[in-house]
């Protein structure tokens, strides 16, 4: 571990580190300068002292041979027997990384009598299965499943490793990457390889969404990535396709956990789940407030879709965090998206732009909604959606 010293007969007192420290890590005793607890190791009392009075030792890097790893892995989500779809869509872009980079896709499958869902994974793109199927798996918990892949990942030693940014994937693999000792890029909307190297780009949001960051981990691996639903596309599944499966063992002290799995509180709030509807109606600041929201409920209804909203409405208060569409919420790409009163942030523009067709209601003629809109209405949405729920509703009788 890295640390840091006080050499006593160097010291003057001079008080210069105690000026440079932001932490107030430093304090003058007896004439001297001390280090407490609150130091961060930063260095900058090192900088600061004239007379090399203070020592900063790193801690030595375990090096790294990048030639060790191969192959691109993507850790499969399931829940209650059934995959998540992020999975395929992360084996359809992992199949593109894996050909390009002349090596094999793997996918890793925790649970508990989940051996049958393995052979879908290979349908879809995977060469090889990993799968660890035992009962303390049944349920998720972040300490087992993340001992577990990493466990994996020191065995296989594979040079990139994808998962879905998810719920479960966001709680999953921060803990897995500390554990190997390596980066993690959260919430890509992109991956490439680079020209000439085997460097995984990564690019994300960044900055609100303002900018559009691509990440590199040139010094460790494997290179690690969270991807939003619905940002990648997923492969046809193809029944002919052969691969190979292997149940994996591990050591029980790897699968116990300090918390215990109670039960799964199903929203109940939510009719369709917005990442995977084909039309989603959304709703904003413009409708005034949570008493108004039931147009865009009635709207929904209509057409069959979910319901979707912005940040604005959701940190109001008037629907729930589950409905929230944008780069804070969920990343949507349905064939019809129905924007009310919702201007269009560049936060919720990153979550939504990428729908087959976008309608916007909006009263603002200059409201930036409309410059990503396939269609426009400038109008009031008090008016303009009971008008247009009754004639869907009549619509659908006839």
């Amino acid at each position: 571990m890295s640390s840091i010293e006080v050499v006593r007969d160097r010291c003057v007192g001079c008080g210069l580190c105690v000026s440079a420290c932001l932490y107030e890590a430093i304090e003058m005793k007896d004439g001297l300068a001390v280090i407490n607890d609150k130091c961060t190791l930063c260095g900058a009392c090192v900088d600061a002292c004239k007379f090399d009075a203070i020592i900063l030792r790193q801690a030595q890097q375990e090096t790294v041979s990048l030639d060790d790893y191969r192959g691109v892995w993507v850790v499969a989500e399931q829940r209650n027997g059934e995959l998540n779809d992020v999975s395929f869509e992360l084996l359809g872009k992992g199949r593109e990384l894996a050909d390009q980079l002349g090596t094999e896709l793997s996918a890793v499958l925790l649970g508990s009598g989940v051996a049958a869902m393995a052979t879908e994974l290979v349908h879809r793109g995977a060469d090889r299965v990993h799968v660890v199927d035992d009962p303390s798996l049944l349920n998720f918990l972040d300490e087992p499943y993340a001992n577990v892949v990493a466990e994996l990942i020191t065995r296989h030693k594979p040079e990139i490793v994808l998962t879905g940014a998810t719920v479960l994937g966001r709680s999953l693999i921060p803990r897995v990457a500390v554990q190997v000792k390596t980066g993690l890029t959260a919430d890509c909307t992109g991956l490439a390889i680079e020209d000439g190297t085997r460097q995984l780009l990564q690019t994300r949001p960044a900055f609100g969404g303002n900018i559009m960051a691509t990440i590199i981990c040139p010094n460790h691996r494997p290179q690690m990535s969270t991807v939003r639903h619905k940002v990648m596309s997923a492969l046809d599944a193809d029944t002919s396709r052969q691969g190979e499966i292997v149940n994996e063992t591990v050591d029980a002290g790897l699968l116990t956990s300090n918390v215990d799995y109670v039960e799964f509180v199903k929203d109940l709030t939510q009719t369709v789940n917005i990442a995977d509807a084909d039309v989603i109606v959304s709703g904003g600041r413009g409708l005034g407030g949570p008493e108004h929201f039931h147009l865009i409920e009635e709207l929904a209804a209509a057409v069959g879709g979910a319901v979707g909203a912005s940040r604005a409405a959701v940190d109001a208060g008037w629907v729930q965090y589950s409905h929230q569409v944008g780069q804070t919420g969920k990343t949507v790409q349905p064939k019809l998206y129905i924007a009310c009163g919702i201007s269009g942030a560049v936060q919720h523009l990153a979550g939504m732009q990428s729908a087959k067709v976008i309608v916007a209601i909006n009263k603002d003629p200059d409201a930036p909604i409309f410059k990503v809109a396939t269609f426009g209405i400038v109008g009031d949405v008090f008016e303009i959606l009971p008008r247009l729920t009754k004639a869907l509703q009549g619509s659908a009788t006839e």
